[in-house]
């Protein structure tokens, strides 16, 4: 039985292929979105740190969380609508 996590990495896995293998055109913007909404975390957590500060460290940390969380559901997603039109894909979780 496959989990939403599995499906999830197996996902990444597809989003790093998407130069061979084309992802559908829905998939192309929101990682790249949500991989900025993480950096922007780890600055705010950068800051904080060396600022001795808790809030932005507290702020940034739950972006990163909040981004990569997000991001792990839009891979999943992505796997599922790829591996129902390819069969090397569909074959990953057999």
């Amino acid at each position: 039985m496959d989990s939403w996590a599995s499906r999830g990495v197996l996902g990444e896995r597809v989003w790093l292929n998407r130069d061979v293998v084309p992802v559908p055109e829905h998939h192309r913007v929101v990682p790249h979105v949500l991989n900025g909404v993480t950096a922007l975390g780890t600055a705010c957590v950068v800051w904080g740190l060396v600022a001795l500060e808790p809030w932005p460290t507290l702020f940034g940390s739950a972006l990163i969380y909040c981004g990569k969380l997000w991001f792990l559901d839009r891979m999943a997603w992505l796997y599922q609508d790829v591996s129902a039109q390819n069969e090397r894909y569909r074959s990953w979780l057999a």
